[in-house]
């Protein structure tokens, strides 16, 4: 798993890198399904990213979640379902999550599901091909205090597709 600070200047080109080094070369077109809550603000993560990239790149990018329709626990399993359907698609799954001290204030990427709603006991489906997650808080505090979000994911998501795709420079970042 790489873990990449908050703070750092470079973090939309680290996340860059490391999505290059996951996906695999005969990719077409992602599928980023951005997961959060767009009432509670340290989970909104996943929706303000979706919201940020949704009309970017409609030729190689699809965006699931946003602040008007964010998937959270209340339709996650439809969404799973509708992933399920298209198989051919690579899926990047954004969610805010807590975990251990070390790893506060990151952002963590790793190849594989990840499993939303797991800090609050749910049971709910994985997702995701790779899993690119802005840890907010440690997972031994109460997590209804959710206090930090970060953007730095929508960017570095977008200079991947920008890149992976061909698109000018000049292309902006985000809609």
């Amino acid at each position: 798993m790489k873990s990449i600070l908050y703070s750092d200047p470079l973090a939309p080109l680290l996340i860059r890198n490391e999505l290059f080094s996951l996906l695999p070369a005969h990719i077409s077109r992602l599928t980023v399904v951005c997961i959060g809550s767009n009432r509670i603000n340290g989970d909104s993560l996943g929706p303000f990213v979706g919201t940020l990239l949704e009309n970017a790149y409609p030729d190689h990018l699809t965006v699931i979640g946003t602040l008007e329709r964010p998937v959270d626990a209340t339709n996650i399993e439809r969404v799973h379902q509708q992933l399920l359907k298209n198989p051919n698609s690579y899926v990047l799954a954004v969610d805010s999550i807590v975990g251990p001290q070390p790893f506060v204030h990151t952002i963590a990427i790793r190849p594989g599901a990840l499993s939303p709603g797991t800090a609050l006991g749910k049971s709910l489906p994985p997702v995701g091909d790779i899993s690119v997650m802005g840890v907010m808080m440690e997972d031994t505090a109460d997590v209804s205090a959710l206090p930090y979000t970060n953007l730095h994911i929508a960017i570095g998501l977008s200079l991947t597709v920008r890149q992976r795709y061909g698109y000018e420079s000049s292309t902006p970042l985000v809609a």
